[in-house]
């Protein structure tokens, strides 16, 4: 079915509230622009797509989601350079991803011509919003979910699709160690993993909560049959660096397909850094640390593009690793985020400006 773009309804907001907002203070995913984008699904059909002042919405106490929890997201961010232009970072990646996520809990895609005519519109209304600066940035949730009036346990006829935006700082999280899973994962095999489904974060509290408890920030969750293989930490990819080597766990129907996670294999090919794409063991990691050879851990995502890791524990075990100048880690995020701020070079396509 092909949707006419120039339906787009704007309904602006009469007094924009940036003036209240302390954007040296910023509490990530608290403070949210002026406008939202809203697109609803009935009818078979998704209907005239909006942008109206960001504000609550109403939904049925019966309303799907509630009760079956079918609901996708994403996550991706605006960038300002210094000549105030905008930029996205691969946001065709974070369109397919969001319409495999939805495939696969059986919510109908939402069409492409929608998705970025209502981004850059949003975007440009709310331009102030993305503030200049090295680290300072516009976090973008576009997301899905199920509306349709009853419990009946079967996919909904109606949804809603929205993008929200909350101002960003330089994300820091202090030093970070990790507990690697011996009981708890994140996914199966033939599950979910592989979608950016609301209910594979919820999951993910407890469990983290117990590593909390124990001393540790995070959770790099094992293989749900053996508990053998190292898959993703918390809820971003991971990497491990043996000696000069760099190490991360294959795509599958358990891991997500992450956009960081891509671009860092790109770097480290363009660097001429060894990369294996393989199953990871718990047992050659733990092995690699007592010998000295681990020298990096580091998981990424979109909201810490690189986040190095300090240390781990494993079983009754605890290892700390080197702190290094020169780590690949650090390497990787200064590379991305300069293409990202428009300040070097993109030599693969991945900016992609809002005009």
């Amino acid at each position: 079915m092909k949707y006419d773009t120039n339906q787009l309804e704007i309904n602006k907001v009469q007094k924009s509230k940036i003036e209240e907002v302390n954007f040296e203070n910023l509490v990530f995913g608290e403070i949210f622009t002026d406008h939202m984008f809203v697109c609803d699904y009935e009818n078979g059909q998704w209907q005239t797509p909006k942008i109206t002042p960001y504000g609550p919405i109403q939904l049925d106490p019966s309303a799907k989601v509630f009760h079956y929890g079918q609901a996708v997201f994403e996550g991706m961010k605006a960038y300002k350079d210094d000549e105030d232009q905008i930029w996205l970072f691969r946001p065709e990646e974070n369109y397919k991803r969001i319409n495999k996520s939805s495939a696969r809990l059986a919510i109908p895609e939402f069409p492409k011509d929608y998705f970025f005519q209502g981004l850059e519109e949003l975007l440009k209304l709310d331009k102030d919003w993305i503030k200049k600066g090295f680290g300072n940035s516009l976090y973008i949730r576009p997301f899905v979910i199920a509306t349709e009036e009853c419990v009946s346990a079967n996919p909904a006829t109606k949804y809603k699709f929205m993008i929200i935006c909350s101002p960003a700082q330089a994300y820091y999280s202090g030093e970070v160690r990790v507990q690697f899973s011996e009981k708890y994962s994140r996914a199966a095999d033939g599950g979910v993993g592989a979608a950016k489904a609301a209910g594979n974060y919820a999951a993910q509290f407890y469990p983290t909560n117990l590593a909390k408890e124990a001393g540790f920030q995070q959770i790099i969750w094992t293989d749900a049959n053996t508990h053998d293989y190292l898959e993703e930490a918390g809820t971003m990819n991971i990497f491990f660096r043996i000696g000069d080597k760099l190490i991360t766990a294959p795509t599958s129907d358990r891991i997500l397909d992450g956009v960081t996670r891509k671009c860092v294999i790109d770097l480290a090919k363009d660097m001429n850094i060894e990369v294996e794409i393989r199953r990871v063991p718990v047992s050659e990691i733990v092995e690699a640390a007592r010998k000295g050879e681990l020298k990096e851990i580091f998981g990424s995502g979109t909201a810490t593009v690189i986040n190095p890791i300090a240390g781990f524990g494993y079983k009754d075990e605890k290892f700390e690793l080197p702190k290094m100048k020169d780590s690949y880690g650090k390497s990787f995020k200064d590379r991305l985020m300069k293409i990202q701020y428009n300040q070097a070079e993109d030599k693969h396509g991945w900016r992609y400006q809002v005009k």
